[in-house]
């Protein structure tokens, strides 16, 4: 039986969650007060809360720079699954908004400063070819 501080601190002494620590903080503070719940249950629990979150901050990345959360999260999806960065994808998937030249190179930048952090969590470590033009 531990409380939230606890709980956290035991988490936090894992070497391999230590980037995690915000977002273990933040799941072990949502969870019901008095409720008992089983480590498989916590670990479930933790997985599905970062999955959430992470579908928020796509939605709000997309909503951010005018563009489908669908297509932010398809193209996303893609350069994790091939961990490649295509930049023809990333000019496919602003092309609905009609840009100029000029005006897309400075939405591709804007875009991508919110990307990268994301794309680098995703990718857990591994190096994403193309990615470092961005940076």
């Amino acid at each position: 039986e531990m409380d939230r501080e606890q709980l956290i601190t035991l988490l936090w002494s894992t070497s391999n969650l230590a980037e995690e620590k915000p977002s273990i903080t933040a799941y072990i503070h949502s969870l019901q007060a008095g409720k008992a719940l089983t480590e498989e249950e916590i670990h479930k629990g933790y997985q599905k809360f970062k999955t959430e979150k992470a579908a928020q901050e796509m939605k709000e990345t997309a909503e951010k720079h005018g563009l489908k959360a669908d297509d932010l999260r398809s193209f996303v999806n893609a350069v994790v699954d091939r961990m490649v960065f295509d930049g023809e994808q990333l000019s496919d998937l602003l092309a609905p908004l009609g840009l100029g030249w000029k005006d897309r190179s400075q939405k591709e930048t804007q875009l991508m400063n919110d990307l990268i952090p994301i794309l680098k969590k995703l990718a857990n470590g591994r190096e994403i070819a193309g990615l470092a033009a961005y940076e």
